[in-house]
């Protein structure tokens, strides 16, 4: 026995014998309110016994005689399958003349010399043992006689004129008649006094197999069958009855009552013989059971009268005859609760005026609580026809109207209590399009708009969506959705369409739809291009079941030729109003020839289409009502798809009304568990498209079919899908996870797949889920996050990415399916090594002096591991110091020379201008032309001609000397400021001055190119020389 489970396990994979455990067992499920009993579980081991040995003579027969080959298979179980091969094994070849019987002999209603051979043997498979038994061959040899003598039919089985044949109600019935002959008889079936049940009837076997499926006591009869060739006729008849193993037809149901309530438990069931009923109380039968004063056995029905609560239990029916039983439990649960309201309060509903609401009154109690229902705090009760009660307490107002708004109370009691419940309905006013879209034609490169303009519920927020030809707007600039109108610019012919504007809100949506036409510039005034006029005289004519003719007269095509008619159609049985395309034939032709669909009441009318657009719609033709018949096809999209994990949820695309080919349209479900060879179980249903299994296997294939069927019969036979039962949550988790980290980064998981069984659903993929527990340095205190990564199919491994270094993380597998995820792995402690640090969060200059400045840096926002130092680098910004002889004693000397010289010249060009005459600056070095005194030219810098321009630029810091070698007082102090940084000069280490040589670069484009490194010394004097 399984825990926690009622589950008998037999194992007889590690040894032990099939045939020690053959019986018949019983699961009994019992607690303090009583017992429940299961049926009957027979166990019987598989049989497949060997051949018999025997000693087998050729037969010898000569040509046109009739012959039997025995295969006498051995008694198996179940029984095998029987079919004849020879020694290549290959199927040997059947016919109207040599065919396999229901017993599986072969036979031959007469013999052809080709039937000659030594190999025909037959075979016998045994599906749950997986063998292939085979007897010995048996040897044919034909003589050949001339001439063939011609035989009338003889029946070779069954034997005489007439048998007997029982069968079981819901089986299927076969019936078999072979007959020897020359020529070969042909074989016909018929029952006497009756028909062959339509849609329920097969021929099998070249007709000489009569198969009718799903048998009721309504196929009891005689069925003959007549063999017939050119020579006369044999027949037999076969009587058949049709019994019944017991058939429900009121199962015994769940009763709760509450202490000194009646109740009825109904047990009533049918059969062929009819079923003996028999109770038991908590697996015994009631005759012994405790007595029960409140309880009272009449035939199929118990009656409880005043009960108390010791009369909670749980009761067997057991209907049984000589083709089986059915055993129902049934449990009786005195039960006193006070009423309870499932549910919430103050709910809120909101509905639409002119549309019904329901209001909610979920409750439970024992004795059955009353629900009544007020409007408002203090209202009178309701009642009267504007509302409706349900049963399962729910309100119903068929037409809310405005004034329908308000706080509604539902009130239940029992005699143990009450309790009531508050809800709030809101009737809001319909979305209307007060002004709709209308119908355009335009002419090629115009502009054109649409309009919709809409009134709606102030509380209600509406979303306006454009469609055109019942699709997206084009994305094209030229579209302009405003706030009531969609505005195209520039139309082309690519434009023309239905343009629909939908409005929707939360309750409500309502639509407008208008054509725009794109039409080219008319060539003359005169002529207007516009759309056909409605055809007109329709006239029906050669009406048949499947079929009519329809022929009409054109309208004015107005100057554009009608190109297409299109054919619609209206069924006023099913879907009155409502027209559907039934064809389109070309502008030439004025007839055609109409398919019908049995059951509809046809009404015809036709719409003329040329360039410019649609014509209106035809008058209607007169109607014509075809006539009933079998449904022609079955539903489609037939779905197997649990709901739950013991449930199997069928679904599937109901018939349309003129689908149904006739009245009375239901449906026949049926289903069987694949792989298992069971017989199929059906329901027939109607006005559904859903049936729902209980009691299923969790998460298993079941082959399933649904069939249409009506007043006049079935469908053909439907095609057979695969679903499957309900899932549920996986049971395991994936074992052997392991991490292997491939950098601080980034981590490869591995984890062993889950065994398929223990899934128990569609394997969906794999979760994991990992998050980081604490950096290694420190513990984190903030909130710890999750994150999930999905690995679809059934993938063994995955890479984490984006992981932090140097730090702490868990992480654990779980195996998903379409239920949900299965439990969660062990968690998986793994660590990232330590990564490259982030750079310091800041860095800051201080205390800046003369020879030296303080840096300030913060640490990294991600140290990614353990900080070990600093790396410090730095560079100068300016060109490198020259040799620093600003210090030297000789450099002093000469520095005063040149300035005593420089102040000399001053002197002399001053006194030289005062006198109104120019210094013979330029003739003197045009005549002397010494290059070391000349200037450089700005372009190339090489020494060019001084400028006679009045230039009285002052001197520029590390510049030469003006064209007119004047120099300013004010530029002309020889201060080491002007060849500095001013007074943010600064001094190397040694304290000499680093200003103007290894610092600032001034460009002066103006003055000519300047040297990228600052002027030494000695360049600055033959600036001035």
């Amino acid at each position: 026995m399984k825990p926690n489970s009622g589950t008998l396990v037999i194992n007889i994979m590690n040894g032990g014998k099939a045939e020690a455990y053959e019986g018949v067992y019983q699961c009994t499920a019992r607690n303090e309110r009583g017992a429940a009993i299961s049926n009957n579980i027979v166990i019987r081991p598989s049989r497949s016994p060997l051949w018999t040995k025997e000693k087998l003579e050729p037969n010898q027969v000569r040509e046109g005689d009739s012959l039997v080959l025995h295969c006498r298979p051995p008694v198996g179980l179940p029984p095998p399958i029987i079919f004849w091969m020879d020694n290549a094994f290959q199927r040997l070849p059947q016919s109207e003349r040599v065919s396999q019987g229901l017993n599986g002999d072969l036979y031959f209603s007469n013999v052809q010399p080709e039937d000659t051979r030594e190999d025909y043997i037959c075979y016998a498979r045994f599906n749950h043992t997986q063998t292939i038994q085979q007897k010995q061959p048996i040897s044919v040899k034909v003589f050949p006689t001339k001439p063939v003598t011609e035989r009338q039919p003889v029946l070779l089985t069954p034997t005489g004129s007439t048998s007997t044949k029982v069968e079981l109600r819901g089986n299927v019935l076969l019936l078999e008649c072979i007959a020897a002959g020359l020529p070969t008889p042909v074989i016909r079936w018929i029952k006497e006094g009756g028909e062959l049940p339509a849609n329920r009837t097969f021929f099998e076997n070249f007709k000489k197999t009569l198969k009718i499926i799903d048998v009721s006591e309504a196929d009891s009869g005689n069925y003959k069958c007549i063999a017939r060739n050119t020579l006369g006729s044999a027949h037999h008849v076969i009587s058949v009855t049709v019994k019944a193993a017991p058939y429900w037809i009121t199962a015994p149901r769940n009763l709760v009552l509450s202490p000194g309530e009646d109740g009825t438990l109904i047990c009533r069931a049918n059969g062929n013989p009819k079923p003996n009923i028999s109770w038991l109380a908590n697996g015994v039968p009631i005759a012994i059971a405790p007595e029960d004063p409140s309880r009272k056995v009449d035939g199929d029905t118990i009656i409880f009268s005043h009960v108390q609560e010791r009369s909670s239990s749980v009761y067997q029916c057991n209907a049984s005859n000589e083709y089986g039983y059915l055993l129902a439990n049934a449990f009786v649960n005195v039960l006193a609760e006070p009423p309870r309201i499932l549910t919430p309060p103050n709910k809120l509903y909101q509905v639409i005026t002119d549309n019904p609401a329901l209001l909610d009154c979920a409750y439970f109690g024992s004795p059955k609580p009353e629900i009544e229902w007020f409007k408002g705090v203090k209202g009178s009760i309701l009642r009267g026809n504007e509302y409706i009660f349900h049963d399962n307490g729910t309100l119903e107002i068929p037409v809310a109207q405005k004034d329908s708004t308000g706080t509604y109370t539902c009130v239940a009691r029992n005699e143990l209590g009450k309790i009531q419940n508050e809800v709030q309905l809101e009737v809001k006013d319909p979305t209307m399009i007060i002004k709709q879209p209308e119908y355009k034609v335009i002419q090629r490169y115009s502009h054109v708009s649409f309009e919709c303009i809409i009134k709606h519920d102030s509380t209600l927020l509406p979303t306006v969506i454009w469609l055109k030809d019942n699709n997206e707007l084009p994305d094209d600039e030229r579209f302009l959705v405003g706030k009531d109108n969609l505005t195209i610019m520039n139309v082309t012919d690519k434009d023309d369409g239905t343009y629909t504007c939908i409005v929707n809100t939360t309750l409500d949506s309502v639509s407008a739809s208008a054509v725009l036409t794109v039409v080219a510039a008319p060539p003359t005034p005169a002529i207007i291009y516009a759309r056909p006029n409605p055809p007109f005289d329709l006239e029906l004519t050669g009406q048949l079941e499947r079929s009519v003719e329809l022929s009409w007269v054109p309208g004015d095509e107005n100057n554009s030729p009608i190109t297409t008619f299109v054919i619609e159609y209206e069924d006023g049985l099913h879907e009155p109003g409502v027209w559907h395309l039934q064809t389109e034939v070309p502008g030439t032709q004025t007839t055609v020839q109409l398919k019908l669909s049995p059951y509809v009441n046809y009404s015809f009318r036709v719409i003329a289409v040329n360039e410019i657009g649609r014509s209106q719609p035809s008058e209607p033709s007169e109607q014509y009502l075809t006539k009933s018949a079998n449904p022609d096809e079955n539903p489609s999209n037939v779905q197997g798809i649990g709901s739950v994990p013991d449930n199997l949820v069928i679904t599937w695309e109901s018939l349309k009304g003129f689908q149904s080919n006739g009245p009375g349209l239901q449906y026949k479900v049926s289903w069987r568990q694949k792989d298992f060879d069971d017989e199929w179980t059906s329901v027939i249903v109607a006005n559904v498209s859903k049936y729902i299994v209980s009691g299923t296997p969790t998460f298993v294939p079941y082959e399933i079919k649904v069939q249409a069927l009506n007043d006049l019969g079935y469908a053909p036979e439907p095609s057979e899908v695969i679903g499957h039962s309900g899932e549920d949550l996986p049971m395991v988790a994936p074992g052997n996870v392991q991490v292997h980290v491939i950098n601080s980064t980034l981590a490869k998981v591995h984890w062993d797949p889950v065994p398929l069984k223990t899934v128990r659903g569609h394997l969906q993929g794999y979760k994991v889920y990992y998050w980081k527990v604490q950096s290694l340095p420190r513990r984190s205190r903030r909130h710890i996050e999750k994150k999930i990564l999905t690995f679809r199919g059934n993938k063994t491994f995955g890479m984490l990415p984006g992981l932090e270094p140097y730090s702490s993380y868990k992480l654990n597998v779980r195996v998903v399916n379409g239920k949900g995820e299965g439990p969660a792995s062990p968690d998986k402690v793994f660590k990232t090594p330590e990564g490259v640090p982030s750079s310091p969060s800041f860095l800051k200059i201080t205390n800046p002096t003369l020879d030296s400045l303080t840096l300030e840096w913060g640490s990294p926002t991600h140290p990614n591991g353990v900080l070990t130092s600093y790396i410090l680098k730095f560079q100068p910004t300016m060109a490198s110091r020259q040799v620093d002889i600003a210090t030297q004693g000789w450099f002093i000397g000469l520095m005063c020379a040149v300035a005593l010289l420089i102040l000399i010249l001053l002197i002399v060009c001053f006194i030289r201008r005062n006198k109104g005459g120019k210094y013979p600056v330029k003739e003197k070095e045009d005549a002397h032309a010494d290059p070391e005194i000349q200037p450089m030219k700005e372009d190339d810098g090489t020494f060019g001609e001084y400028s006679d321009a009045e230039d009285h630029k002052p001197l520029k810091k590390g510049s030469r000397t003006p064209s007119d070698r004047t120099v300013k007082k004010e530029d002309s102090d020889d201060s080491l400021v002007d060849y500095g940084e001013g007074v943010n000069g600064q001094f190397n280490e040694d304290g000499s001055f680093i200003g103007q040589y290894s610092g600032k670069k001034e460009k002066e484009p103006a003055e000519g190119n300047e040297s990228s490194e600052a002027p030494s010394p000695v360049n600055a004097m033959n600036s001035f020389v």
